[in-house]
Parts: C-alpha cells; structure tokens; sequence
C-alpha cells in the first residue's frame, strides 16, 4: 500500500480507539447505574431500571445506531454528527448489558456483608459503597472484559453511516486496490491486537482489584497468632 493509504487506515484505527473509549465509558456509568438500580429497595425504580434493560437488550445495535443517526432528526428537529450518535448508540446497547453483570455480581455478594451493614447502622448507599461494591466489582471484570471485546467488535457497524472508522477505511483502500483478501486479512489483525491489548489490560485491572480482598493484614495476622503463642508457652 502506498503511504496515503496506510495514512488513511491509521486515521481509521485512531477514529475506532475514540469511538471505543466514549462508548465504554458512557456504557460503564449505564451499567451501575442500571445495575444497581436493579437492586433498589423502591419497585418503581427496579421496574424502569428493568424496562430499559429489556428493550436495549432486545433491540439490534445497527437498528439503534440508524435510528438515532437518521430518525431523531427527522423527529426532533435535531442531527448529532456520527461519533457522538455511534457513542450513544452502542453505549446504551451495550450499557444494558453489562447492567446486567453489576446487578448479578452485588446479589452474589454473601448476604451476610449485607446483614452485617445493617447491623453496624449503614445507610442503603454505604452498604453499596463500603461493602457490596468493594466485593463485588472484581467478579465484574471477567465478563466486562468480554463485553469489552464484543464493543470493539461493534464499532464497524458505524461504517454503514459512513463513518471513517477502521472497517470504513479499510473498505476504501480494498475498493482502491482491488485486493480483497490482503486488505481483509490487515484489518482482521489489527482487530486482534487491539482486542488483546483490552484483554490483557483488564486481565491487570482484575488481578489488582482482587490483590488483598478478603485477606486480613500482616501485620494483623502476625499480632492476632501472637498471643496464641504465648498463651501454648504458658500452658507447657
């Protein structure tokens, strides 16, 4: 390929990295808000929390990502340009589920860190705050990792509004080389590195969350055995 061309995919990648990042965070706050709101004492708030996650779960991305490109302007008077209507829509999508692994991971907590919060007076937002949610985001990662790559994957249907993300380009330069299978073979490795890079990236996110939960401190441990040795020496 020619220097343009390669140009031309680099702007493609760096177009699918800020669509991926704007869409991960904007379906990161959606999925604890959501999922938490799914675990809410109030019925009203877990039905509507419950209504969103069943229609964005139950609709297709492409479907999403046309209707707030080409229909809400039509609706409402208003045009979004494409990244910002490509992150709304993929972050609401994929928003809805990964609500549903914060809403799953805080009911796995044990029920007894629950009791224990009411036990010690804790407000329904400490418990979340100071107990469910220290335990229970690690168990996320895993699946929000995935979720992650699936996202990644997700990003090329934007191209089918024209914009130039990496699918987009790369259609380009296949359409003005007319070599299919090499173009094809660049973009799927590129694809690949960048999901591995998320993987392993939220594979050290994961180890350092878990590092230390449920462990008790050296220093505690070594001055809870103390007097355990001390009092078998007085025996003997």
């Amino acid at each position: 390929m020619t220097s343009g061309l390669w140009e031309l995919v680099v702007r493609g990648i760096w177009t699918t990295v800020q669509l991926l990042v704007l869409s991960a965070l904007l379906g990161a706050a959606v999925s604890f808000v959501v999922g938490i709101a799914r675990t809410h004492q109030s019925r009203t708030v877990r039905f509507l929390a419950g209504l969103y996650t069943t229609v964005f779960r139950g609709t297709s991305a492409l479907i999403m990502i046309f209707w707030i490109y080409f229909v809400l302007p039509l609706s409402f008077g208003w045009q979004l340009v494409p990244m910002w209507a490509g992150t709304l829509a993929l972050g609401l999508t994929y928003g809805a589920y990964g609500s549903e692994i914060v809403r799953g991971a805080i009911a796995a907590v044990d029920p007894a860190q629950r009791e224990g919060g009411i036990a010690l007076s804790f407000t329904p937002w400490q418990r979340m705050r100071l107990i469910l949610l220290p335990q229970a985001v690690p168990e996320m990662i895993p699946p929000f990792s995935n979720l992650l790559v699936e996202l990644l994957k997700g990003t090329a249907l934007v191209s089918l509004m024209g914009m130039g993300d990496l699918a987009f380009s790369g259609n380009l330069v296949r359409l003005a080389l007319q070599e299919s299978a090499e173009i094809y073979t660049y973009i799927l490795l590129i694809y690949f590195v960048i999901a591995f890079l998320l993987t392993r990236l939220m594979r050290g996110l994961e180890k350092k969350l878990k590092a230390g939960v449920g462990k008790e401190p050296r220093a505690g441990v070594e001055a809870t055995r103390q007097p355990e040795a001390t009092g078998v020496g007085g025996v003997s």
